[in-house]
């Protein structure tokens, strides 16, 4: 029986992003590894890891604490990407993509987190 959080779609499409943003920092330059590589994979892992951390917390109130700091990961790794787009670690194409994986991830979220009543 998998976990109860594969069944939440906010958790699959944070998943997708996560495996999206690994995939395409691999190209980016090593004198980033312990920079902006890193933050932005933590900040991605961190919105599925939330979500499915929640998913396992008893209550409401807890479930929906954990998904506020999802949606304030979110919010960096949108930030992040804009740098990584920026300073053109990814083209334009790919950041469309991986912004358009960002925005569904997100909006999924919301609804999940408005969904739970606290």
């Amino acid at each position: 029986m998998p976990p109860p959080y594969e069944r939440l779609e906010a958790w699959s499409a944070a998943h997708e992003l996560v495996l999206a943003v690994y995939r395409e920092s691999k190209a980016f330059p090593s004198g980033e590894r312990f920079g902006l590589t890193s933050q932005l994979r933590r900040a991605t892992v961190s919105i599925a890891a939330n979500i499915a951390e929640g998913a396992a917390k008893r209550g409401h109130k807890q479930f929906r604490r954990f998904l506020d700091t999802a949606l304030g990961s979110l919010g960096e790794v949108t930030y992040l990407l804009r740098v990584a787009r920026d300073l053109e670690l990814v083209t334009e194409d790919t950041w469309r993509e991986l912004e358009t994986m960002r925005d569904r991830a997100g909006k999924l979220t919301w609804r999940l987190y408005r969904a739970v009543r606290g």
